[in-house]
C-alpha cells in the first residue's frame, strides 16, 4: 500500500520504518526541516534500539522516503497516519492543535479516496471532530473515512512491540476502512480488535490508567513493606504468580514517568471531571505517583540530615532505560529538589545527557562515566534501571564515594550482593542495610 505517516516523532517513526519492512511504500512527513533531513541522510533523532538499522536499510530499497512537502506526502496516499504530538495543558487536558492543523492539511492536499488514521492519544470524540474537519473541506469527489488505532509502542521496545504487540485496535464506524485496516495488519499475526471510534478512543486511556494503577498500588505495598518489615519483592513475586494479575508493572521504585502514564492518566481525569463523574481511585494512583518522585530526597534527608552542600550523584537521567526520553522523568524532580535543598549535583545518564540538559541546562554537573559521578560523592541515588548502572561492580561506590551511602530507586541490586560491600543501601519497600552489612528490619537506621 502506499502509506504516508504524519509526524516524525516516537510513534510516527517507529510506525513509518516498520511499516516499510512490511513492504510498503512508505512517505513521513513533519514540519520539523533540522529532523527531516536527519531522516533523509538515514539518521535518527531519537534513540531506539533496533530502530537505525531499519530505517537505513528501507531508505536504501527506496521504501522509505522522508518529505516537507504536502503535496508529495499526501497526493497519492491510500492510508494516512496521523502521529503528531498531542502535549499537556497546565491543567492537564490535551493540546490539540497540532492533529487539527494536520486534519486541515490532510483535507487540502488528498487527490484519492483515503483512510486516515489517527495514532495519537487523544481524548474520547476527538476523531469525531477530525472526520468533520476533512470531510467539510476535501474535494467532493473523494471518500475519507476517518479510523482511530491507538499505539501501545514501549520506548525502548518500540520496534519489537509493532511486530510483536498483544493487540490491535481499529475502531470506525465504517466497516470498509476498518477491513482495510485489517488487511494492512495481517502480516503481523496479531489479534485485531475492530470496535467503534470513541470506545478505541476509551481502550488507550483506560489501559494505561490501569498500568499507572498498578505502579502506584505497588508502591503503596511497598510502603507498608518498609514499615512491618517485610520484602516487597517477595510480596510482589507472591502477586504475580496469580494469574489474574500477572507480573509485569508490579516493579516498586520511584513512581512511573515519560509521555504517556502521566499524560493519559491525568488526560482521562480531566475528561471524566468534564462529564461530572469524578475518578477518586485515578485520583490517588496520581498523588501516590508524586509522593514517590520525592521519595529519594526524603530518604536522604533522614540519614544525612540537610543536604545544604552536600554532594549527590544521580545515576539514570532517562524516564526508563533503552531511550533518551527524558519528559516527565523523576530525575527532572529529583534534580531540581536536590538543587532546592542546596546540594551539588553530578548526573551520570549513557544516553540522554543531551535532552537533559536541555531542560536542566548547566544548573548541576554531567559525568561522562559512573565512577566520575561519584567521585567525592555523600550519596547517589539511581533513578534509571539501565543496565550500565545496574551491572556496575559494587566496589565502585565504595572506593569512589566520599560517604558510600546508595538510595536505590529501582531496586537494581540484591540485598545479599550489597551486605559483601562497605555500602549503606536504601531501597524502595526492602529492609536497609548498613555498612557492616546488617540487615536494618526497624528502620532504626534513620
Amino acid at each position: 500500500m502506499k502509506i504516508t505517516v504524519t509526524g516524525a516523532g516516537y510513534v510516527g517513526l517507529v510506525t513509518s520504518v516498520c511499516l516499510a519492512e512490511l513492504g510498503h511504500q512508505v512517505i513521513t512527513t513533519d514540519i520539523q526541516k533540522e529532523k527531516i533531513e536527519m531522516l533523509q541522510n538515514g539518521i535518527s533523532p531519537i534513540y531506539e534500539p533496533g530502530l537505525p538499522s531499519l530505517l537505513e536499510k528501507n531508505l536504501g530499497n527506496g521504501r522509505l522516503r522522508f518529505t516537507m512537502d504536502p503535496d508529495l506526502a499526501y497526493s497519492d496516499a491510500e492510508i494516512i497516519f496521523i502521529a503528531v504530538g498531542t502535549p499537556e495543558t497546565d491543567n492537564g487536558s490535551i493540546d490539540l492543535k497540532y492533529l487539527y492543523v494536520a486534519a486541515f492539511t490532510i483535507a487540502h492536499h488528498i487527490e484519492n479516496d483515503v483512510v486516515i488514521c489517527t495514532k495519537s492519544t487523544v481524548p474520547v470524540g476527538t476523531n469525531d471532530i477530525i472526520h468533520q474537519i476533512i470531510n467539510s473541506r476535501k474535494p467532493d469527489n473523494i471518500l475519507a473515512e476517518v479510523v482511530s488505532n491507538p499505539e501501545f509502542l514501549r520506548e525502548g521496545s518500540a520496534v519489537y512491540d509493532f511486530f510483536h504487540g498483544d493487540r490491535i485496535v481499529i475502531g470506525t464506524n465504517n466497516p470498509e476502512a476498518a477491513n482495510i485496516m485489517e488487511q494492512l495488519y495481517l502480516p503481523l499475526k496479531i489479534p485485531i480488535l475492530k470496535t467503534d471510534l470513541k470506545s478505541a478512543e476509551m481502550i488507550k486511556y483506560a489501559s494505561n490508567a490501569f498500568l499507572a494503577t498498578k505502579i502506584s498500588f505497588i508502591n503503596e505495598i511497598a510502603s507498608i513493606c518498609e514499615k512491618v518489615g517485610a520484602n516487597i519483592e517477595e510480596v510482589a513475586y507472591g502477586m504475580g504468580s496469580d494469574k489474574r494479575i500477572g507480573f509485569p508493572f508490579l516493579q516498586a521504585g520511584i513512581g512511573f514517568g515519560g509521555s504517556c502514564l502521566p499524560k493519559d492518566t491525568n488526560a482521562l481525569l480531566q475528561l471524566t471531571g468534564c462529564n461530572e463523574q469524578r475518578f477518586e481511585l485515578l485520583e490517588a494512583v496520581m498523588k501516590v505517583n508524586r509522593r514517590q518522585h520525592s521519595l529519594p530526597i526524603v530518604k536522604a534527608k533522614e540519614l544525612l540530615g540537610p543536604l545544604q552542600n552536600k554532594k549527590a550523584a544521580l545515576l539514570g537521567l532517562a524516564y526508563k532505560p533503552d531511550t533518551d526520553d527524558v519528559r516527565e522523568s523523576t530525575s527532572l524532580i529529583i534534580a531540581k529538589e536536590l538543587l532546592e535543598e542546596g546540594a551539588y549535583v553530578t548526573a551520570y545518564d549513557p544516553v540522554a545527557t543531551p535532552n537533559f540538559q536541555k531542560m536542566m541546562g548547566n544548573s548541576i554537573s554531567y559525568a561522562s562515566d559512573i565512577p566520575s559521578a561519584l567521585h567525592g560523592a555523600d550519596f547517589a541515588i539511581i533513578a534509571t534501571e539501565w543496565d550500565q548502572i545496574k551491572h556496575v561492580p559494587l566496589d565502585v561506590f565504595s572506593t569512589n564515594m566520599k560517604r558510600p551511602i546508595i538510595i536505590d530507586g529501582r531496586n537494581c541490586y540484591s540485598l545479599q550482593e550489597v551486605q559483601k560491600y562497605p555500602i549503606t543501601y536504601i531501597s524502595v519497600g526492602r529492609p536497609a542495610i548498613d555498612q557492616k552489612g546488617q540487615i536494618i528490619k526497624d528502620g532504626s537506621l534513620f
